[in-house]
């Protein structure tokens, strides 16, 4: 079967489940990707997901065109932010140990060509950038995670945040650095990962 998208979504506003499951095929790991590195907790991730395609296919009438891929974002990145404001209001415990969880982590990076010393550094690399990316406030967490982690242009990730040009670059510029300056820091992380001085 070959993947039409706009075929799919006119499929889906008819109310044709089978068409809004080959779009769930498609973006699963995108938007669970995306969640996961929001909230660094898999169980969460996963609820988000899943309630960001259960939202779309209850709104997907409401579709104009555009980016589907950023308006599927948009609703997964809404659910983010609502599960980061839920925890301020109720803290729970450490989430440290489950960014140790190989089975719930993103897969996008992983290798099988790769030995087991260099599955573990990019395991190790990996937790730490989530760490990092923990320590950042939640707006410039989702504009690293969609440029530099999802590949989304300035354009596309105005469209998913509904920030202007501006404000996109302003806090990819100040999340990066902090995310560097959290990165230099990180005794943990491998010494060939680490920025030398100039």
């Amino acid at each position: 079967m070959t993947y039409d998208e706009s075929q799919l979504i006119a499929d889906s506003q008819r109310g044709d489940v089978r068409a809004f499951n080959v779009l769930v095929e498609h973006y699963q790991t995108r938007l669970y990707n995306l969640c996961y590195r929001m909230l660094g907790d898999p169980d969460a991730a996963a609820d988000v997901t899943q309630d960001a395609f259960l939202s779309a296919f209850r709104n997907i009438r409401r579709y104009r065109g555009g980016s589907f891929a950023a308006w599927m974002m948009r609703i997964a990145t809404n659910g983010c932010y609502d599960q980061l404001r839920a925890r301020q209001r109720r803290p729970t415990s450490s989430i440290d140990a489950l960014l140790d969880d190989e089975d719930h982590a993103p897969r996008q990076f992983e290798d099988s060509g790769e030995s087991p010393d260099e599955r573990s550094l990019r395991n190790e690399l990996a937790g730490e950038i989530q760490r990092g990316l923990d320590q950042l406030d939640a707006d410039q967490r989702v504009a690293i995670v969609l440029s530099d982690i999802q590949g989304f242009s300035y354009d596309e990730i105005s469209a998913v945040t509904g920030w202007p040009l501006g404000t996109v670059k302003s806090r990819l510029s100040r999340g990066r650095a902090q995310l560097r300056n959290v990165l230099r820091q990180g005794e943990l992380l491998p010494a060939r990962y680490r920025q030398t001085p100039e």
